[in-house]
């Protein structure tokens, strides 16, 4: 390809990495990959509205940004139904006077072999792996695409999964969902773009990180005769990441940092996978 150059003001990196001045609307985040991706923001200045259906967890995490230094607020949500987005996506704008990042992060699994999956396991899968997050960029877009409520722009950051990236023994619900997922960000992301929206979109891929939801799949995974116990479900996973260990919240949190952040301003509809290496064997 042919280089150019386009004329731009020289980067201020010291700044670029920050969220300064921005709102963040982030959906599971009492607890896990949410809770952390909430205090990553509100540590580099952005003021969070946290939401999950699980209220006390919610409130608590919170309450411990807010006694950390950072603006942060929960209201609950559950994904699946879009009058509570509408009023979710209000509310933050109501609280902080805008809305620039919104990370769709809610989600579950189910570990099943296909054949003992009912369609309602299936279902219920879909629709909050995959419902919740369409209608999460659906009423993000609303709001931040020029002459909405927010009306500046902003980031959308969809949380998919390696699973959405090959198949899993025991997944086919979760790895559907989270493919599914992947698509739909880079359908937002060329929507935003060829519209001219100012909204940018993309997915991340976590390998098997150690939240609540990571140790519970490992116990599945014994639950389903895959493996022995406990320690050898943790050897697997481990062995098969080649970094040689699981994931930490950390890890994804600063990958959504750096996509909601300016920093990333000429990134959208791709997929960081962040995964100690599982996906590159």
């Amino acid at each position: 390809m042919t280089e150019t150059t386009v004329a731009s003001t020289p980067t201020d990196y010291g700044k670029a990495y920050r969220v300064d001045g921005k709102v963040a609307l982030i959906s599971g985040a009492a607890r896990g990959l949410g809770a952390e991706m909430a205090r990553a923001l509100a540590s580099a200045g952005a003021r969070v509205m946290l939401t999950d259906v699980l209220e006390s967890a919610g409130r608590a995490t919170a309450a411990e940004i807010c006694a950390a230094g950072g603006k942060a607020e929960f209201m609950r949500l559950d994904t699946t139904q879009e009058a509570q987005w509408e009023a979710a996506v209000a509310a933050t704008i109501a609280s902080f006077g805008g809305l620039h990042i919104v990370i769709n992060n809610a989600g579950i699994e189910r570990l099943q072999f296909i054949t003992e999956t009912t369609v309602e396991e299936f279902r219920l899968v879909m629709d909050v792996n995959v419902t919740g997050v369409f209608l999460g960029c659906k009423h993000a877009v609303r709001a931040m695409r020029p002459g909405g409520p927010a009306g500046q722009g902003g980031s959308i950051i969809n949380l998919s999964s390696v699973a959405g990236l090959a198949g899993v023994t025991g997944l086919g619900s979760y790895c559907a969902s989270k493919g599914a997922v992947r698509l739909l960000t880079k359908s937002v992301a060329v929507e935003c773009g060829q519209l001219k929206l100012g909204i940018r979109c993309n997915s991340i891929h976590p390998g098997l990180v150690g939240t609540n939801m990571g140790r519970d799949l490992l116990q599945h995974f014994v639950d389903l005769q895959l493996v022995p116990d406990a320690a050898a479900a943790t050897a697997a996973f481990e062995g098969a990441h080649p970094i040689g260990r699981m994931g930490s919240p950390d890890d994804i949190a600063s990958a959504a940092l750096y996509l909601a952040s300016d920093a990333a301003k000429w990134v959208t509809g791709a997929e960081f996978v962040i995964d100690g290496g599982y996906t590159a064997i």
